[in-house]
Order: structure tokens, then C-alpha cells, then sequence
């Protein structure tokens, strides 16, 4: 008999107790079959007890950083269909069903849930540039086109959930969640939803600068990671056309006097060009290795059920 697929709705929550009773009572409504699960990190405030008395099934996460709370909830919670929104009470509560039926519709591992802005006051100041300009560096880097990699409002697959190797520990995360997918080649979806500014007494904990470089930092290491071969390559041609730039002169003086009179130039001419063939050797290397890695994530990916299968059994 067919059964329909267990949702899990999962909210890493830090200090949210201003907000966190709206949010589980919006998605309680609009998701009434599924699972609530609020994961506090050591919040020091009531967010806890407020999220339990709501309904949520309260989970508690030591490590600090969501990147360690979403490590804990892809672990710990099993589901065909995930649900993940942060408990600032920003997102559209009631656009849930809406995002289901695209990631169900399109057969998506995952699905971005795109903020559109209700108001001035729904970004930061700088928030809305720097994540276009994060969102096009990224698109930029890996060749496929993202229109909101910080968007904290996502569904997933049970494929994804427990394939994706966490590794970062802080604000980052959806950095990470997003090269996950484009390097595994899986299908993801968007769709456009409200976005509205923080309720009074409830406040932030992203750093516009401090975050935006860690999240920078991010995107490098990941394509470093993930495209060595093109990170690694990119330093070796800079390295040899600053080598040929150096060295230039000093052959063509070699040639009209058989001397070689500026020697440190010469020296560092060489090292610049033997610093490139390392370069270059490493991306190669590293990109064998990162081939390896690949296809043991697609494995792992691919020996777990989806919910589409279950539900059809």
C-alpha cells in the first residue's frame, strides 16, 4: 500500500525565543502531517521551552555554529522529504507546500527557496549586494547559475540529507549545501518566496563583513576542493607568465652579449617557472584524488531510497 512520505520540518535555532513560537505554529499549520523539530544551540535564552510548548520535539546541539547543527539534524532525523528554515520568523511559513510540490514536481534533490524582499527593511544594510555578489562569484566559479546560495529555506532529499558530508561549521553551511549539489551534478530547483524583515526584539547574529569573508573563504576552499585541477592550474600560468615577463630581457640579453648580468632576476625568473610545473603537477594529482572522492559520494548517494520509491511500494 502507498503511504504518503514523512516530512521532517528542521529549525536550528540559536537565542530565537522572540521568534521561534510564530515559527512552528506557521509550520505546524501549513505542514499538518509533519514532524517539527527545533535544534537549539545552546541558546540562553527560553528559546527551548517555548519551542517545546509550542509542539516542536526539541533536540539539543553542543558544538557551536549551525553548520554543527545541521550535521546533527541530517543525522539524527530520518525522512523522505526535509524541511529546513531558520527561526528568525523571515521566511514565508505557509509557502512550505508550495516548495514540496516544486521539489515533488521536478523530482529535485533540493530546492532553494528564493527570498523576495516584502520591504527596505527585510535586508540588512549591504545584505542584499553582497549576496548577489556572493551568489554570482559562486555561480561564476562552478559554471552553473544560483540565484540565492544564502537562503536559509531549503527542502531536501532523503538522498541528499544522508549523502552530504558536513563540513563546515558556521553561517556557511548553505555555501556548502549548494556546491554539494552542483558537484554531484544534482537536480535543484527554486522557487520565489516572501521574505519579511525581523519582528521588534529579535536581532540578528550575522556579520555583514566577518561572515562574508568567512563565506568568501568558503567558496575558495570548496573550489579548491572540488576543482583543483582548475584552482591549481589558474596559479601555474601566473606564476609562468610572470616567470616569461622576468625572463624575457634577460634572454634577449644573453643572446646579443652571451651574459647574464641582472643574476637574482635570473634566479627568480627560474624559481617563478619551477614554483608553476609544481602548481600544475599538484592540480593533477589532487585532481585524481578529488575524482575518487566524487564518485564515492555519488555511491553513498545512490544506495539510498527516495521518497517517490517508498511511497510506490
Amino acid at each position: 500500500m502507498s503511504h504518503p512520505p514523512r516530512i521532517a520540518v528542521l529549525i536550528p535555532c540559536y537565542n530565537e525565543a522572540v521568534t521561534i513560537k510564530q515559527v512552528v505554529s506557521d509550520f505546524k499549520a501549513a505542514l499538518p502531517l509533519a514532524d517539527v523539530y527545533v535544534f537549539d544551540n545552546n541558546s540562553k535564552d527560553d528559546t527551548a521551552r517555548i519551542a517545546s510548548e509550542a509542539g516542536a520535539r526539541v533536540r539539543r546541539v553542543g558544538l557551536q555554529g549551525k553548520g554543527n547543527v545541521v550535521r546533527r539534524m541530517f543525522a539524527d532525523i530520518d525522512a523522505d522529504i526535509y524541511v529546513m528554515v531558520d527561526g528568525d520568523d523571515t521566511y514565508h511559513g505557509a509557502s512550505a507546500p508550495m516548495l514540496i510540490d516544486t521539489f515533488n514536481s521536478g523530482c529535485h534533490d533540493m530546492v532553494v527557496g528564493i527570498r523576495k524582499a516584502q520591504n527596505e527593511a527585510a535586508y540588512r544594510s549591504g545584505h542584499a549586494w553582497g549576496n548577489k555578489l556572493l551568489t554570482g562569484f559562486l555561480s561564476w566559479l562552478f559554471g552553473r547559475n544560483c540565484r540565492d546560495i544564502l537562503s536559509g529555506y531549503r527542502v531536501f532529499s532523503r538522498r541528499f540529507a544522508k549523502s552530504f558530508p558536513v563540513l563546515t561549521a558556521g553561517f556557511d553551511i548553505e555555501t556548502e549545501l549548494t556546491v554539494h549539489a552542483l558537484e554531484l551534478k544534482m537536480s535543484v530547483g527554486e522557487a520565489e518566496t516572501p521574505y519579511k524583515e525581523r519582528p521588534e526584539g529579535s536581532f540578528s547574529k550575522l556579520s555583514t563583513y566577518r561572515d562574508g569573508w568567512r563565506i568568501l573563504g568558503t567558496m575558495l576552499r570548496l573550489f579548491s576542493a572540488e576543482r583543483p585541477l582548475a584552482f591549481f592550474g589558474a596559479i601555474a600560468c601566473m606564476l609562468a607568465l610572470l616567470s616569461i615577463v622576468l625572463g624575457i630581457p634577460l634572454i634577449n640579453e644573453f643572446v646579443e652579449t652571451g651574459l647574464v648580468p641582472r643574476f637574482p632576476t635570473a634566479i627568480l625568473s627560474t624559481g617563478l617557472m619551477i614554483l608553476a610545473a609544481l602548481s600544475g603537477f599538484a592540480g593533477l594529482i589532487l585532481d585524481t584524488v578529488t575524482r575518487g572522492r566524487r564518485e564515492t559520494k555519488m555511491l553513498a548517494y545512490l544506495q539510498l531510497s527516495v521518497a517517490n520509491d517508498k511511497a510506490a511500494s
